[in-house]
């Protein structure tokens, strides 16, 4: 069948305007499928972390955006006390925009002697050294520096915080490549605040073995009669919740994604329908020749599969070019869901072009095969 090959491409060059306004269709719907996937996978890959079970995370009751929630910051103390707790960090959130968002900043200060045990963070450049050693001293994430144009070296303002550059880092989970972490203190005392002694979140981490249900029950019970009372959930699942509006908007927008599929199979196929008419002839004038009914029938599969491919070769790759170059996210309440590329979503997005190609060429690859040789030949 590969001896056809050229055949197949000049009958596609035929009609170039036709070819290429079904390619470029099919790209961008590709394109947009693969954006969509991006976005599941990322919630999906931040609410179902293996080591998002094994920890905690205590935020005051019924408390939602993290500027309002206000922890004293000594119940560190208190639940570092509590059997199966391995390390407590006390974090102050800050971010320009508590709702939806796809261009959020969100700040996440914490002793600095706690950032290199509770995250594991790559440097691209700057040091750890100069970040632990200047107060207002910050490592951005990569996709946020992308996305801001920074680097080491720069101030950066966002509202009534400035901080500077220190370091451009790389996480292994793609959400914390949003984030920007400074010390604890110096987000507890900007924007002209002295918010020294509270925290937004404790992040607690289990040893192994530990129940997290369990423990959770037992910080809250512990402050329950305090000064402020908490509600103590696994990161996962408070991930979960903050983002329970977003992920039923995602949930739905999965829907647009099978759209795209469907527009791609109507694309092609009606593509190809045309090209079998164009060629009723044509292809009578091939059987005359000794090509049987079911070469034919593959020459004409292959046409829609050709299409549909190249579209969905295209659209792939430009989602996985603009994926990784803009670092692109949406963060709501302070939680950040990134956007990013995966060999997985590039195969599965190749995979389907081709199966749609498959299924749009069945029909008129029949039809063609089926037509009588006299009657087609008779044709003007």
């Amino acid at each position: 069948m590969f001896r056809f090959v050229p055949y197949v491409l000049k009958s596609l060059w035929r009609h170039r305007a036709r070819t290429l306004l079904t390619v470029s269709g099919t790209t961008v719907a590709l394109l947009v499928f693969c954006f969509i996937g991006s976005v599941q996978q990322g919630l999906l890959a931040l609410t179902n972390d293996a080591s998002a079970d094994r920890t905690l995370i205590v935020f005051q009751e019924n408390r939602f955006c993290p500027q309002s929630s206000r922890l004293p910051q000594d119940y560190s103390d208190v639940i570092a006390k509590t059997p199966g707790v391995r390390e407590v960090v006390p974090i102050k959130v800050f971010t320009n925009n508590c709702r939806a968002s796809l261009d959020a900043i969100v700040f996440q200060g914490m002793p600095p002697e706690k950032l290199s045990t509770a995250r594991d963070l790559s440097l691209a450049s700057g040091s750890m050294l100069e970040f632990t050693q200047q107060d207002d001293g910050a490592l951005v994430g990569a996709d946020v520096a992308a996305r801001r144009g920074l680097a080491e070296g720069d101030k950066f303002t966002i509202g009534d915080v400035s901080v500077v550059v220190k370091g451009v880092f790389r996480s292994s989970v793609a959400a914390e490549n949003n984030l920007i972490y400074t010390h604890l203190e110096f987000l507890q005392r900007a924007r002209g605040a002295n918010d020294v002694g509270t925290v937004t979140q404790l992040e607690v981490h289990l040893t192994d073995g530990i129940d997290p249900d369990e423990t959770a029950a037992k910080i809250d019970q512990a402050f329950r009669s305090g000064p402020v009372s908490t509600t103590t959930r696994t990161k996962g699942m408070f991930q979960a919740d903050t983002l329970g509006d977003l992920a039923e908007l995602i949930g739905f927008v999965h829907w647009l994604g099978y759209a795209c599929v469907g527009l791609v199979l109507s694309l092609v196929a009606t593509t190809t329908v045309m090209s079998v008419q164009d060629r009723i002839k044509e292809h009578a004038v091939l059987q005359t020749l000794g090509l049987r009914p079911l070469r034919v029938f593959r020459l004409v599969l292959i046409e829609s599969v050709v299409l549909s491919t190249l579209g969905g070769v295209l659209g792939v790759a430009g989602s996985v070019l603009v994926l990784s170059s803009t670092g692109m996210s949406v963060a709501a309440e302070g939680v950040t869901i990134a956007f990013e590329p995966s060999a997985t979503l590039a195969v599965q997005g190749v995979a389907v072009s081709i199966v749609v190609g498959i299924l749009a060429g069945f029909a008129p690859g029949w039809h063609a095969a089926r037509a009588e040789i006299v009657p087609a030949l008779r044709q003007a």
